[in-house]
């Protein structure tokens, strides 16, 4: 699941990514307001975590802004019923009040427990799925955010937490051609990137496990500029053929 992060302080902003990435979570990172609103207004996302503290446009105005919606494009229009959880650096019932009374869902007081922060991302998102479906198809294959189970045709297919982000970018983004390095700027903390030998290995073993559930051929390899999913009138004629 997707889940923007607007936050100034790079340390916190680091450890809150690298966290959020290792338990299966695709985070883009904005460093102030501005970049945050522009983020909110292009894209779709699933969560939205934001400082209360942030430069150039504050965090209540950036999550009223969000809920007001006018400046959101189509695609990310869902971005005005996204949970915001918003980080405080008080546990005073004033500044809770003002964080509910902009549109926040939910707080949480700095320092941040990552166990903690986790427990209340979960409970945000359930009740998100409650309202609308999270499940991504292609073809047979389901992917359900909501409890990382990836299946075809009925039959779970076993998936580490990196395949799992590998293939839940790659659906979500399914006209979409993902180079190695964008891959790795996608799923990948800055502390902890890989090559892109490493990616074309975590490429190979997803396409070996899904050929072993009977889904071949799904993941497309284009020549020079990376991978995306094979159109589906394209596995529905070599399966014809």
């Amino acid at each position: 699941m997707k889940i923007l992060l607007v936050e100034d302080d790079y340390n916190l902003a680091s450890f809150l990514t690298k966290g959020l990435t290792n338990n299966r979570y695709q985070v883009t990172w904005a460093t102030d307001g501005e970049e945050g609103l522009a983020l909110a207004e292009a894209e779709p996302y699933d969560l939205i975590l934001l400082d209360f503290y942030l430069p150039r446009l504050n965090g209540l105005e950036l999550c009223k802004r969000i809920r007001t919606g006018s400046s959101l494009i189509d695609h990310a229009a869902s971005n005005r019923e996204a949970p915001i959880l918003v980080l405080t650096g008080q546990s005073d019932t004033a500044q809770k009040v003002l964080c509910l009374d902009a549109g926040a869902d939910d707080h949480v007081v700095k320092p941040v427990d990552l166990d903690e922060l986790l427990a209340r991302i979960r409970a945000l998102l359930r009740r998100g799925a409650m309202r609308r479906s999270p499940v991504l198809c292609w073809g047979d294959l389901r992917l359900d955010p909501s409890n990382y189970e990836v299946t075809f045709r009925q039959q779970v297919v076993s998936l580490t937490s990196r395949e799992y982000a590998l293939l839940e970018l790659l659906l979500r983004n399914p006209n979409q051609i993902f180079s190695p390095n964008r891959i790795i700027e996608r799923l990948w903390t800055t502390d902890d990137l890989p090559t892109e030998a490493t990616v074309r290995v975590h490429i190979q073993t997803l396409r070996q496990k899904l050929k072993q559930a009977g889904a071949e051929d799904l993941i497309e390899t284009k020549h020079g500029l990376g991978y995306r999913l094979k159109p589906q009138e394209d596995q529905y004629s070599m399966a014809q053929g």
